[in-house]
This record gives structure tokens, sequence and C-alpha cells, in this order.
């Protein structure tokens, strides 16, 4: 057992080529820097699933409800309002280097909301993959909608997708999702509540997404030991499911509080 777990150290140690590691366990690695930066120096096809939370640049004056209470919907610095150019571009680059190091086989998962989600499916078409599904995430119990001129945004949009080859054979665990679905197949459309308080223990992200959503994402399309990337891993929430599950992770993050938080849950959460 310790010399396995050696051996897939050594394998994601291989796959980041030196780059500098914040954080690490035998089955983990957090990295604090530009996701961009840090992906160009892993090797070529060497991950077997991505799944991406990207910055939404939906940061401004406005305000929004949280746990009842009106609050600024400014997230951070790194969230920002940008125009459709600069959004673009932006979504473009990182796609282009999750093609480069994702596998044949493998796919990327990226979620958003009505934000940037349109620039994502483009960007993801003119770099090369192929949309598998159009995952909808209808929240149980979304904050109401104080302005009380639109509707409720009760949902996000999960994209699935793999690279545009003719002979690639994408991993998709179909049995497995039709056992946790009551033995039906499963729909694009997943229902689940927002994070729990008990996932909040250790500190909060603005953008946290539940374990139970990540949960079936890496069932989905990973098997045991399988290598995930998070270019923007946030509070570390595929990491934890990532290691329950059995899988290997590497997070990449910007920003040192939330490196920090990934940590601390790292360390702690054992259960999903």
């Amino acid at each position: 057992m310790v010399v396995k777990e050696v051996q897939l150290k050594k394998q994601l140690l291989q796959i980041i080529n030196d780059t500098k590691i914040y954080y690490e366990t035998d089955n983990a690695l957090l990295i604090n820097n530009d996701s961009i930066k840090v992906m160009k120096k892993f090797q070529e096809k060497s991950i077997d699933m991505i799944f991406a939370d990207p910055p939404y640049f939906l940061s401004g004056d406005g305000i929004t409800c949280s746990s009842g209470k009106m609050t600024s919907v400014k997230k951070g610095d790194w969230d920002e309002k940008l125009d459709i150019k600069a959004k673009h571009h932006f979504n473009k680059k990182w796609i282009k280097e999750c093609k480069r190091i994702l596998k044949d086989s493998g796919t990327i998962w990226i979620s958003g909301t009505m934000h940037n989600i349109y620039s994502i499916g483009l960007a993801l078409e003119e770099e090369g993959f192929k949309i598998i599904n159009n995952i909808t995430w209808k929240k149980l119990n979304p904050p109401p909608n104080i302005s009380c001129r639109a509707f409720t945004h009760s949902t996000e949009t999960v994209l699935w997708a793999k690279k545009d080859l003719k002979k690639a054979k994408h991993k998709f665990n179909y049995e497995c999702m039709k056992k946790i679905n009551n033995g039906k197949q499963m729909k694009d459309v997943w229902e689940t509540s927002l994070v729990k308080p008990s996932e909040k223990k250790y500190g909060k992200h603005p953008t946290q997404k539940p374990k139970a959503l990540l949960e079936k994402i890496v069932l989905a399309s990973t098997n045991e030991n399988d290598v995930i990337l998070d270019p923007f891993s946030g509070s570390g929430t595929t990491g934890i499911v990532a290691n329950i599950l059995n899988r290997k992770y590497i997070g990449i993050e910007k920003e040192q509080e939330f490196i920090d938080l990934s940590i601390r849950r790292l360390e702690n959460e054992k259960k999903i």
C-alpha cells in the first residue's frame, strides 16, 4: 500500500514538471499561482478529468440575498466584470491549456451562470472540444430575487465536453450513474441543495459548490486512481471529493485565503 501511494505521488509530481507546490499529501497537490501559467508547465495528455469553476465576472455594485440578508454581489477582485471581448479571450486561453494537458479519453466539466457560460460554450467549440451534455443544476433552496424585477435565479449550468476527435472514446460510468439513480437512466437535470452549513465549517467561498454535485461528476467520468485537475480550486471541494473516492487531485488557486481554506478542509473533512 505504501509503495503504491509513493508511485501515485511520483506520478503527480511528474505531471506538474517541477512546479512549486504549496501543499501536498500522498494523493493531492495544491499550487498557489495563476492557473494559465501553471498549466503551461504540465505534461501533455496527463490529466484524466478536469472540473473548472472559473470566474463568472459578475461582481460590481449590485446586491443579492445571502442567509436572508441583503449583501453586495462583489465577490473579489478576481471576479470583477469584464467586457465581452476580454472575458472570451480569458476563457479561450485557459480552455486551450486544458485541452493540451487532457488525455484523449478524458473529459472537462465547467460550471457557470448566464454571466459566463455562453462564452464558455463557444470557447470550448473554438478550441476543439465537443459538448457531450448540458447539465442543469437545479438548486432546491435558492436565495430570493430581492429586486423583484426578474425571476429567481435557481439554476446553474455545468457543461461536459470531450476532445472533438473521431477515434477518442471518452470515459462514462453509465452503470454507476444508473445505480445511484434508482436503476433509471440519469437525466441532465440534477437537483440538490446549496452548500450545507457543515461544508462551510472551516470557512466560506462565495461560489463554493456542494459535495453532492461534485460526487456525481467524479463518479460519472473517472475511475479510482485517475488524476483530476481543478484549475480554479477555490475552497477545495473537488479535492475533498476526489480523495474520498480514491482519485488523485491537483488544485490550482491564485488567492491565498482560499488555498488556506482548502488546506483546512482537506485535513479535516473525511466524509461526504
